[in-house]
């Protein structure tokens, strides 16, 4: 997150750490709104802070509806450009006065809104941002002129673009914030045998074969900082020597056992310097720091897996084991899940790793932040992908506008009738080139357009060094000089193009080849998803919630019809409609000649969906249409302090923080909800027909940025 840091004369944007307390009182749309001051603007510093302050006094209402229902079409005309102008003639006013405060942007402006899985979420600068998150070294963010994030996300997506029309419950709108605090989502796996997953427990298996406590006393205070700092990086020698006072095996492997142990990142090896002897500790590098885990003896009485419970907070399931396996020096693939976990919430899950001990792993709780590991036991097997029977969400949505009554009707209807079971959003990208078009030029065998889809300019907001690289492929079609504009080549632009200087542009599919195949085929994926989304509001509007004949139910997992006969023995929530593919069945009502035609409309035949390279053949597959979700609670809480967290966290309740104190009274009022849902379904959907609003980033950026108006 970026704020306002008064340094002499100078403001620049830094990280909100170092944020005065003044601006400290701004809510975050009035801090991003200050990364609109044109660069370099000279203005009285009293002026400024009078401003600042201004400003967070006239959007700290606005600021607290960040869901709000659009405006009129009339009121939207000119009003963002009017107020821009306003803001800057207020900074200009006293330009003459004599103490002068110069404004600069060091870092470049960021999404004041993003939508991930099951989240809509205010943009935060994150502390522990990869590289390759950087722009490019200029620090130019690509836009060339001055448009705001809102301005370049008319250019997105909104839910009628991709299907989501509809809605099942009857009761009026309501605002309300989701995510105003980082922990107002949280997000609990449910493992396989139903019992919703929690860290509660940080206590280490006794177990014979791990190494005593008396070892570490073998390593000095001062040893264990210095090795503290080399794991964590800070030691810039980089290695740490430790003398072996009596020389003797013995004293020398317990001093190894004592290093590895406490310290799981390093790697330790014995030399010879002057006569003396000395254990030597460092990272391995290299392929090394990579390589299987070391050969410990391991008891054949223990179980090969070390299954523990992760708390996450800012990282996706893949980022937090890369840098669990990071740390303890072994390959990512000793890792394995029932589900992957979004980036931006609060989320608790069960990993599983082989021959890792429980020790090591709990070491790492002093090593790594936003982490936590607990629940440590030994077991005989790993996780599996899709094992897992769904999550469970807590959700506050704060400052609500709905009546008590409107918040109970919407949540009885959540509980009884459910919501669509769209795919949400985040299913098809961000930019002014949804990825199920890709998906459909692929299934259309189309690689010359794939390939345009994915590198051609487009408007909208991105990193600076991917516009720069458009650019240049658009002036030169040559892959190698586009590919040097990218810092980094990790990204699909960039294997692509590193595919395409490898094989030539007439063969494109083995240059396509080359991106991972999970990331080809969520292409194809979100153009099966926008076909099912809508077809699913189709369905409804034709039919609505009910069952009826030519439907499709599942039975034991093979889909079959509804005959006329058998109608009053189904309800809508056992109706399923299909992903299209070459292995599934389709409505035998007018809901399956729709299908035929929106593929057809694309080119593709429904009765052949299989293709050429059998990668990109689609099996299809079968959605419920409607989701009831399990264990729905909700509680109506008023509170004063938009600061305050209104639930605690299984971190908190492990470090004792006192539950929250909430008020009788107050200002504000909250939804605090729970709910329970199977997997691959998007919590955002059931929030969406809660509060019967767009959670598009492009319609949710504009309403987040009427603070402005």
């Amino acid at each position: 997150m970026l704020a306002v840091r008064c340094s002499g004369r100078r403001l620049r944007l830094v990280p909100l750490c170092k944020l005065p307390p003044v601006v400290s009182l701004l809510p975050w749309p009035a801090r991003a709104g200050i990364l609109k001051l044109p660069v370099n603007l000279s203005v009285p510093k009293t002026t400024l802070y009078h401003h600042l302050y201004a400003l967070r006094m006239d959007t700290v209402e606005i600021a607290n509806v960040s869901l709000k229902r659009p405006h009129s079409e009339d009121d939207e005309s000119n009003v963002d450009e009017i107020k821009r102008q306003r803001i800057s003639e207020e900074l200009l006013k006293r330009e003459n006065s004599d103490q002068k405060v110069e404004i600069e942007v060091e870092q470049p402006v960021k999404p004041l809104l993003e939508v991930t899985e099951n989240k809509i979420i205010p943009n935060e600068e994150s502390a522990d941002q990869d590289d390759e998150e950087e722009l490019d070294e200029s620090g130019d963010d690509g836009g060339g002129d001055p448009e705001s994030f809102a301005d370049m996300m008319k250019h997105g997506l909104t839910e009628l673009d991709v299907g989501i029309t509809k809605f099942v419950s009857s009761h009026k709108g309501f605002n309300g914030i989701l995510k105003e605090r980082y922990s107002d989502f949280v997000v609990h796996e449910i493992g396989k045998d139903g019992h919703i997953i929690h860290l509660d427990d940080f206590s280490v298996p006794v177990d014979n074969e791990d190494p005593s406590e008396e070892i570490f006393t073998v390593l000095s205070v001062e040893d264990k900082q210095q090795l503290e700092e080399l794991q964590l990086f800070k030691n810039k020698e980089g290695n740490v020597a430790i003398e072996v006072i009596e020389d003797t095996k013995e004293k020398r492997t317990v001093i190894h056992q004592a290093v590895k142990s406490l310290f799981p990142g390093l790697e330790t090896k014995t030399e010879d310097r002057d006569g003396k002897k000395y254990i030597v500790a460092y990272h391995a590098a290299g392929k090394k720091a990579l390589a299987n885990p070391r050969k410990h003896s391991w008891p054949k009485s223990r179980g090969s897996y070390c299954h523990f419970v992760l708390y996450k907070e800012n990282k996706d399931t893949m980022d937090a084991i890369n840098v669990l396996s990071k740390f303890l020096r072994v390959k990512p693939n000793i890792f394995s899940y029932m589900g992957t976990k979004d980036k931006r919430a609060i989320t608790v899950q069960e990993i599983a790793v082989l021959r890792i001990t429980a020790q090591r792993l709990a070491h790492l709780n002093k090593c790594l932040m936003n982490f936590k590991l607990g629940n440590f036991s030994y077991k005989n097997h790993p996780l599996k992908l899709g094992e897992l029977q769904g999550n469970h969400f807590t959700v506050v949505l704060r400052n609500i506008t709905g009546t008590d009554d409107q918040v109970q009707q919407a949540m009885h209807s959540l509980r009884e009738i459910g919501f669509i079971n769209y795919y949400g959003m985040q299913r098809f990208g961000t930019t002014a080139v949804p990825t199920y078009q890709v998906g459909r030029a692929i299934l259309q065998n189309n690689w010359n357009e794939v390939m345009d889809l994915i590198l051609k300019p487009r408007p909208g907001a991105e990193k600076g060094y991917l516009v720069k690289c458009r650019e240049e492929w658009a002036k030169t079609k040559d892959p190698a000089a586009a590919l040097k504009k990218l810092p980094v080549k990790r990204c699909v632009e960039g294997q692509l193009l590193r595919g395409l200087s490898k094989y030539g542009l007439k063969n494109i599919v083995s240059a396509f080849g080359i991106i991972p195949r999970n990331n080809r085929l969520m292409y194809i994926h979100s153009y099966q998803s926008y076909v099912w989304n809508n077809m699913v509001s189709k369905r409804i509007e034709e039919y609505g919630l009910r069952a009826v004949p030519g439907d499709l139910v599942l039975k034991g997992g093979t889909a079959v019809y509804i005959e006329e006969d058998e109608v009053d023995s189904y309800a809508i929530h056992d109706v399923v409609m299909p992903l299209p593919g070459f292995d599934v069945i389709y409505p035998k009502h007018k809901i399956g000649e729709a299908y035929k035609d929106i593929l057809a409309a694309d080119n593709l035949n429904i009765s052949n969906m299989k293709h050429k390279i059998r990668d990109y053949s689609l099996s299809g597959a079968y959605r419920k249409v409607i989701i009831r979700p399990q264990n729905v609670n909700w509680e109506l809480v008023v509170y004063d302090d938009p600061k305050i967290p209104l639930f605690n966290t299984d971190l908190d309740k492990l470090e004792g923080k006192p539950p929250a104190v909430l008020a009788t009274e107050g200002k504000y009022k909250a939804l605090k909800m729970e709910f329970s849902l199977p997997p691959s379904t998007y919590a955002t959907m059931a929030i969406r027909e809660v509060l019967k609003m767009d959670t598009s980033i492009k319609n949710q950026t504009r309403l987040n940025t009427t603070w402005l108006r």
